[in-house]
């Protein structure tokens, strides 16, 4: 999707005599030199080795108990040392899309022989911890081979991780360094994203923080942890977005993450703000709340980062048509709710045709100076 964009907006500017011709293919052909490129090919191998990967598990499976104990640990060993080293050949030999598709093979041989080798032996603990341990062994493959595959499948796996500790029963404790380890996962993933340059593999860490904060939050819901999450999250977007802030600029270099994710905090901490909120007049205190963050994140951060604009005209639509609800909207019945719902639709229409029209012409200002 982006390279069609960037094909078209060369083209646009190929026609307008902005750029030329041969700049623009040498440009297009850099892009799609780059490691992070999306390419069906290799999105197919990959599938193609993970469909191998569990053809081999069931196979081992299905004669496991054949199988003396020695060949059982010896023969998994085996599949993961050979599918890595096999990894490492091929690297060297220049095939980085079959390297990958090996070490997936070898990762997903690793989760194997961790899931058997406990069967086998009654080993004690549990799915969280050989969760973990997956983590662990897919995190070192993607250091030791640089492999931005492998990165992402650690992404991956530290979902799973959270998933697993979920679906368990209760979440830890506050002293049980359980309770820690998630958003440890998610450092570890960042670091792994920036030292193989996975490029979109980021977002998986990103997202984890923010839906383990959610699942704190509906876990143990209360006034002071919504607002906390409120004042992070506002603190983090001010700071990177904020004309003058000594961070913008090293926010902006990151790309549009910092300033979607720190605003997503913010809105979801008001979110958690509206549902403590109890009485006609904290609803409506909490929500102009809402309303006034969603119309500063648009002016502060959406004529440069789409992703925010959009997720603050969502916010400032859907707070609007909730105060509608529970305020006129209870009092006048269906018919006037809706009478209610298409005046604030129009409304909303109006103001962000103004807001993108203003974003425009402050566009073509910075263009022409």
């Amino acid at each position: 999707m982006y390279r069609a964009r960037l094909e078209r907006d060369f083209k646009h500017w190929i026609d307008k005599g902005l750029l030329q011709d041969n700049a623009a293919r040498a440009m297009l052909a850099e892009y799609d030199g780059r490691e992070s490129t999306f390419r069906a090919g290799r999105v197919l191998l990959i599938l193609a080795a993970l469909l191998l990967s569990a053809s081999i598990l069931l196979l081992v499976a299905a004669n496991w108990e054949a199988l003396p104990r020695l060949a059982r640990v010896a023969g998994i060993v085996a599949l993961i040392w050979g599918f890595h080293f096999a990894a490492g050949w091929l690297l060297r030999a220049g095939r980085a899309a079959f390297a990958a598709a090996a070490l997936v093979l070898g990762a997903a041989a690793f989760g194997g022989g961790i899931a058997l080798i406990g069967q086998m032996y009654h080993l004690s603990g549990d799915a969280a911890d050989a969760a973990l341990l997956w983590f662990v062994g897919a995190g070192l493959s993607a250091f030791a081979f640089r492999s931005a595959t492998m990165a992402t499948a650690a992404g991956g796996l530290a979902w799973f991780y959270f998933a697993t500790i979920l679906t368990e029963g209760a979440f830890p404790t506050i002293s049980d360094w359980h309770l820690w380890s998630v958003p440890v996962l998610a450092v570890i993933v960042v670091l792994l994203v920036r030292f193989t340059e996975a490029g979109r593999a980021r977002h998986l860490a990103y997202l984890l923080v923010l839906s383990w904060l959610a699942w704190l939050y509906l876990d143990s819901p209360s006034l002071a942890f919504a607002a906390g999450l409120a004042a992070l999250g506002l603190a983090a977007f001010l700071v990177a977005t904020l004309p003058g802030s000594p961070l913008r600029q090293l926010a902006l270099d990151a790309g549009s993450a910092p300033a979607f994710y720190s605003f997503a905090l913010t809105l979801l901490g008001f979110t958690g703000l509206q549902y403590e909120a109890v009485g006609v007049t904290s609803e409506i205190a909490t929500g102009a709340g809402t309303l006034l963050v969603a119309l500063l994140g648009i002016a502060l951060a959406g004529a440069q980062n789409g992703a925010v604009r959009y997720l603050g005209y969502v916010a400032f639509a859907g707070e609007l048509l909730y105060l509608a609800f529970e305020t006129l909207g209870s009092m006048l019945g269906t018919s006037g709710f809706f009478l209610i719902s298409g005046l604030v639709v129009a409304c909303i229409a109006w103001l962000v045709i103004r807001i993108e029209g203003h974003m425009a012409r402050t566009r073509q200002a910075e263009v022409s100076q």
